[in-house]
């Protein structure tokens, strides 16, 4: 089958490689959609991000769906024929922090398209690949390929929304327009929020964010853009930071109200942050990494029609074309999710 398989930074060739061995609890599925993540990026243009580096040939992608078309003897959750979107995060079940339900932090977890271990996770922008049955989650017959593939990307964004606690009645600023600051805004109107305010340094992602729902959608290259809601110690409830930027997140530390939330979705350079600052507001800083149950979730919101994800897709690019899909990934003026197509 054909893969897309990065070598090394803007690398990506398309080659054969050969489908895993199926075990009695595994499921082959004919992949049909796949959208280019962030991190994907990252390892094309960059070779990687922080320290982890691409060390061996890597098949990229994780946000992916398909067809099942074959079944182990053992599986009982789907059957052939049945279209799933295929959660990239399999948990071991065995260690500490999967026998107390924090499977995020296994110890011995894989995720596909990582470089983290070695041999590294292979991904899934390929024809077909096998996984366990708990890996592929049914969509209902009217769900498309590409709007089932968002189940990845809003599962990240519904777990950071659960981190930040109750959304009701709060009012939300989140950094970063790209495809999770809008999906995250999708979450957080699903959570309850009152008023969301959107930020980036484009036009063209804030347009998008607009049509997602945003209330409003600011562009911050002029450095006091946000000076009116610092105002009485500060306007928003919660930020969710989605840039990556560390001036994102130290922009947006006088606009958080005192006892507020700052969550932490992108992942990008260090930031020194004036400690002073949430010390004296009492301001709380919160992480959020992937996902786990929240994939269910997302695909159950995505199949039955809650949510209308597919405005985010700029374009839909075949797989033999995958590196002019990525350079147009990384356009920001011309695209948000760019999904590539199998078969």
């Amino acid at each position: 089958m054909r893969a897309a398989v990065l070598h090394a930074q803007r690398d990506l060739r398309i080659e054969t490689v050969a489908l895993p061995a199926m075990g009695p609890n595994d499921v082959e599925v004919r992949i049909e959609a796949g959208g280019i993540c962030g991190s994907d990026l990252h390892y094309y243009f960059d070779g990687g991000f922080g320290a982890i580096r691409i060390r061996e040939p890597l098949v990229l992608g994780h946000e992916i769906s398909g067809t099942v078309v074959r079944a182990g003897a053992e599986v009982r959750r789907v059957q052939p024929g049945q279209r799933v979107a295929v959660n990239p995060s399999l948990a071991c079940g065995r260690c500490r922090y999967c026998q107390e339900g924090k499977q995020i932090h296994c110890l011995d977890g894989r995720f596909y398209g990582s470089a983290m271990r070695m041999p590294h996770v292979q991904g899934g922008f390929r024809e077909a690949l096998v996984c366990n049955e708990a890996q592929a989650v049914p969509v209902s017959a009217a769900t498309t390929a590409a709007q089932a593939a968002f189940g990845e990307p809003f599962a990240v964004c519904l777990h950071a929304v659960r981190r930040a606690g109750s959304l009701l009645g709060k009012r939300v600023l989140i950094t970063g327009s790209g495809p999770i600051g809008a999906l995250t805004a999708v979450a957080a109107r699903l959570a309850g929020a009152v008023e969301i305010v959107i930020t980036d340094v484009a036009e063209a992602p804030l347009a998008a964010a607009r049509r997602m729902g945003a209330d409003a959608a600011i562009n911050v290259t002029d450095p006091a853009a946000l000076s009116r809601y610092a105002a009485d110690k500060g306007y928003f409830d919660v930020v969710f930071e989605a840039s990556g930027n560390g001036k994102a997140l130290l922009g947006a530390l006088p606009v958080v109200r005192p006892m507020g939330s700052v969550v932490i979705i992108g992942i990008g350079e260090e930031v020194p942050i004036p400690i002073s600052v949430p010390v004296v507001k009492e301001i709380e800083l919160r992480g959020t990494f992937r996902f786990h149950d929240e994939f269910a979730l997302s695909v159950e919101l995505i199949s039955a029609g809650k949510v209308d994800l597919m405005p985010l897709v700029s374009a839909t690019i075949p797989l033999s074309d995958a590196r002019e899909a990525f350079e147009l990934a990384a356009d920001r003026s011309r695209a948000m999710k760019v999904q590539l197509a199998f078969g």
